[in-house]
């Protein structure tokens, strides 16, 4: 699928469907060390089984009680999040010197698309200083991770859907002891996982073609 004609800006989306988090973080490196200047950029969206990721800098500590899921420690940013089936997960793979785009203004573009999708569906998400995500009230529902290699990005998004959120009290979500956790079923039950995929997508679209 291609969201845009314009060569120079235009990407590819793989829907990847269920997919294992290492074999995927692995497929990204490939994907970031392999890829030359005129390599067309990505969005990859799936779910993963259930698992724990701890960020590059992540502390151990963070982690109370995995039981019987695992902890992937990886390369991206942040502390420790849970992903799992009913999670939308968007992996933005991107040249960003060919898009004369900084990470800040990117994740601040992130932020901005799952705000808009939420007000979309009646429900106000905001920003929180010093912690990534879009909050409603004072749960988080949607976090961010990145990492920048080659003067390009990969990792990126996770979006609370439809989801066991059970996990969430085995750690200290993105490092934060006590964070509420949010979905977007328990705030307008009458979620439709694939329509919530388009919609999210075309509100990522709208900021990254924006300039």
């Amino acid at each position: 699928m291609n969201l845009s004609a314009d060569s120079g800006k235009s990407f590819i989306v793989r829907h990847l469907g269920l997919r294992d988090y290492p074999d995927v973080w692995h497929d990204m490196q490939r994907f970031t060390d392999t890829r030359t200047p005129d390599t067309r950029d990505e969005i990859w969206v799936l779910e993963h089984p259930p698992v724990f990721t701890l960020g590059l800098n992540g502390k151990p500590e963070h982690i109370l009680d995995p039981g019987d899921i695992p902890v992937v420690k990886c390369d991206r940013g942040g502390q420790v999040t849970y992903h799992g089936p009913g999670q939308l997960i968007i992996y933005l793979l991107l040249n960003l010197r060919r898009r004369e785009l900084g990470v800040k203004t990117l994740v601040r573009e992130i932020e901005q698309a799952i705000i808009d999708l939420l007000q979309d569906n009646g429900i106000h998400g905001q920003r929180r200083e010093g912690a990534p995500g879009i909050y409603v009230d004072d749960a988080k529902i949607a976090a961010l991770g990145l990492r920048v290699r080659r003067g390009c990005c990969y990792h990126g998004l996770s979006f609370n859907v439809d989801m066991d959120l059970e996990p969430f009290s085995r750690i200290n979500p993105c490092g934060f002891a006590g964070l509420k956790i949010t979905q977007l079923h328990d705030l307008q039950p009458c979620t439709d996982f694939e329509h919530i995929n388009d919609a999210l997508l075309q509100q990522l679209e709208q900021q990254l073609l924006a300039k």
